[in-house]
């Protein structure tokens, strides 16, 4: 495997999805993540495995379609961001929400 810098890591994973489809994956052992756009499958790979001490057996990226959006007169687009879909092995798993 590739080695990446260490530091750089977190700062590709911005923040875990929780949408209905994002808790449908849960079952499935699949977790989603809004990622930096420059970010590369094995980048993501090494900062989930890095940052949550799991092991990465599936991944997939996409970027969303832009979509308009207006404020006042101001017409432009919502941010762009991408999206990572990761496939942890059995018995691992990310705690998203955790007990207080």
């Amino acid at each position: 495997m590739t080695k990446f810098d260490p530091r750089q890591l977190p700062d590709l994973i911005r923040r875990p999805l929780v949408t209905e489809k994002a808790t449908l994956l849960l079952e499935n052992n699949q977790y989603s993540f809004e990622v930096a756009s420059q970010a590369t499958k094995p980048q993501i790979k090494a900062a989930v495995e890095e940052l949550f001490d799991v092991k990465v057996i599936g991944m997939s990226t996409y970027n969303p379609p832009k979509k308009a959006r207006r404020v006042g007169k101001f017409a432009g687009y919502r941010p762009q961001y991408k999206r990572a879909v990761v496939t942890l092995a059995p018995g691992d798993s990310i705690t998203l929400f955790p007990e207080v």
